[in-house]
Order: structure tokens, then C-alpha cells, then sequence
């Protein structure tokens, strides 16, 4: 069985850093692609960023190219993402999703994904 869950949320000034981690029980997250989302109440979960089974590529939504950074640790079963320069508007809920097929194309898309976690939560004041 597969379950994600992420940790790191919190409440944090403008310009601050915040870093986000995700570990997936089950198995290994070797060979998938892992994906970072969010989501605002009464929105459409939209894609953050995602790092690919294979050299561990990296891609950003352009709202958060250059503040936010993502990686990944197979050995720990874990991604991270590292924010910085948070701004009032990265305030969401954040999600880590795994994706359904194994040795497979990065896709930004929520449907490529199958396995997801409950969610932190992250506010970032003016």
C-alpha cells in the first residue's frame, strides 16, 4: 500500500523560507516521477513543481521559478521543497503526489498522478 505524507507547513513572514518534505511509505519511489501541487479553497489544485525518475530533472510552474527548489532522496523514500521568498500569495495547502506509471515523461497534469498526501498546510503573511 502506498501512502505519502508531507510535513514542513507552517505559518512564516513574507520573504521567509519554508521547506517541505514528503515520505512515501510502500514502495520505492525509484523510477517515478514525484510531483508538488496546491491547492486554495473553492480552486483547482494547480501543479508546483515535479522532479523525474531520471537524473532527477526538475520543473517549476513560472510563478515559482527561482524562489522554490525541489529534490529528491530514493534511499529515504523522500522529496523535498525548498521555498524561498515566500510571498502572501503561495498561501495553499501543498500536496506530494506520486505518479501512476513507473519510468515514465514528467507530465504536469493531476490525473498522471496516482498516490497523493493529505496535505500542509502553508500561510505566509504580509
Amino acid at each position: 500500500q502506498v501512502q505519502l505524507r508531507e510535513s514542513g507547513g507552517g505559518l512564516v513572514q513574507a520573504g521567509g523560507s519554508l521547506r517541505l518534505a514528503c515520505v512515501l511509505s510502500g514502495p520505492s519511489i525509484n523510477g517515478y516521477n514525484m510531483g508538488w501541487f496546491r491547492q486554495a479553497p473553492g480552486k483547482e489544485r494547480e501543479f508546483v513543481s515535479a522532479i523525474s525518475w531520471k537524473n532527477s530533472n526538475t520543473y517549476y510552474a513560472d510563478s515559482v521559478k527561482g524562489r522554490f527548489t525541489t529534490s529528491r532522496d530514493n534511499d529515504r523514500n523522500t522529496v523535498y521543497l525548498q521555498m524561498n521568498s515566500l510571498e502572501p500569495e503561495d498561501t495553499d495547502v501543498y500536496y506530494c503526489a506520486r505518479s501512476q506509471a513507473r519510468w515514465s515523461a514528467v507530465n504536469r497534469a493531476t490525473g498522471t498522478y496516482a498516490y497523493w498526501g493529505q496535505g500542509t498546510q502553508v500561510s505566509v503573511s504580509s
